[in-house]
């Protein structure tokens, strides 16, 4: 079954050709890192123009790219939420327009479902697992029973994992988007310069964020005005890697401690992360020692990361997610009984 799908619930287009939920035949992005920059960050009016103008040249290219036509397509699915309301009308009443052209069905997808849908993509990993889904918007663990049957076990209880990530890199002077630019500068700095607190939350797999953020401002500030008005740069740039390796370094135990304890308590074997947070190095590495070393509760575990591409958002995934839901599984018997 071939789906066309279309993912614009923030600041970048997408739009893939993904199989039978799992061989992606094309996944085609417009950035608008460029037009965000100046800001700071998103500025949601200038993203949904931006959505406007190149959604049609992206699903051309998506198309080209995959060497099909509009009319082989079986189902149109568009990201309808969470998301910024303005970027998220583009793309799904697009694709709701191009399921009335080709005389295919349209499905609606959850932006979320789609992230956990993305440990599907060029991969064989099938449910049950265990899925922390770590973004700019959301931290959550996630119990993947089925394709289509899920349960929140945690969540984070006021900033999300990539929230803290780029809103310390902000106060850090670090350019926009600051969360890859930290994970990038950390390995240049010590790790142990800066104490900073593993927040402790009464429910056990819940997350909290916003108190290891408050540490940094408050502590940074303390180092600036140390420093003076006039500080010697290469002094200010190695405290500055010392800070975001204190802060990685913080950040990726407590998501690493709440999902190992988890799997644990669950006797759940693999463990997935997805989400834009998925693409960090301390991360992924986290994970594949985890995997490596094996774990003394469950024994050998295993650890899925999908490919960097398909960790920020992405329309792949939301071609994923479409295929294994329920609705679009009886859409796959009609086609393929047609084609009997």
């Amino acid at each position: 079954m071939l789906i066309l799908a279309l993912e614009s619930s923030c600041d970048d287009t997408s739009v893939a050709l993904v199989e039978d939920g799992r061989r992606v035949l094309s996944c085609v992005n417009a950035s608008q890192v460029a037009v965000h920059t100046p800001f700071g960050g998103v500025l949601p009016e200038a993203a949904a123009r931006e959505h406007l103008m190149s959604v049609n040249p992206t699903i051309q290219a998506a198309l080209e790219a995959a060497q099909v036509s509009l009319s082989q397509v079986d189902a149109v699915a568009a990201t309808i939420g969470p998301g910024l309301i303005g970027s998220l009308l583009i793309g799904a009443n697009v694709g709701k327009a191009l399921s009335v052209i080709a005389g295919k069905p349209f499905l609606g997808v959850n932006h979320l479902y789609g992230h956990v849908a993305s440990a599907y993509l060029e991969s064989d990993v099938v449910p049950p697992f265990l899925c922390l889904l770590v973004s700019g918007g959301h931290t959550q663990l996630i119990h993947v029973t089925a394709y289509d049957q899920m349960s929140i076990l945690g969540e984070t209880l006021d900033d999300a994992a990539g929230e803290a990530y780029d809103k310390t890199a902000r106060l850090l002077g670090l350019p926009f988007p600051g969360g890859p630019v930290l994970d990038k500068l950390a390995p240049e700095g010590n790790a142990q310069r800066f104490a900073l607190p593993v927040a402790v939350t009464q429910r056990p797999w819940d997350f909290s964020f916003s108190g290891l953020k408050t540490q940094v401002s408050r502590q940074w500030s303390h180092v600036l005005s140390e420093l003076g008005d006039h500080p010697d740069q290469s002094v200010l740039n190695g405290l500055r890697a010392d800070m975001a390796a204190s802060f990685q370094r913080v950040a990726i135990k407590a998501l690493m401690n709440k999902t190992q304890a988890c799997a644990r308590a669950l006797n759940i074997s693999t463990v997935a992360i997805s989400g834009g947070v998925a693409a960090n190095s301390a991360l992924r590495a986290a994970l594949m020692q985890w995997q490596a070393e094996g774990d003394s509760v469950l024994g050998s575990m295993r650890g899925v990361i999908p490919p960097f591409r398909f960790c920020t958002d992405n329309a792949a995934m939301i071609g994923a997610s479409a295929f294994f839901n329920p609705i679009t599984r009886d859409i796959a018997h009609d086609v393929f009984s047609r084609a009997a």
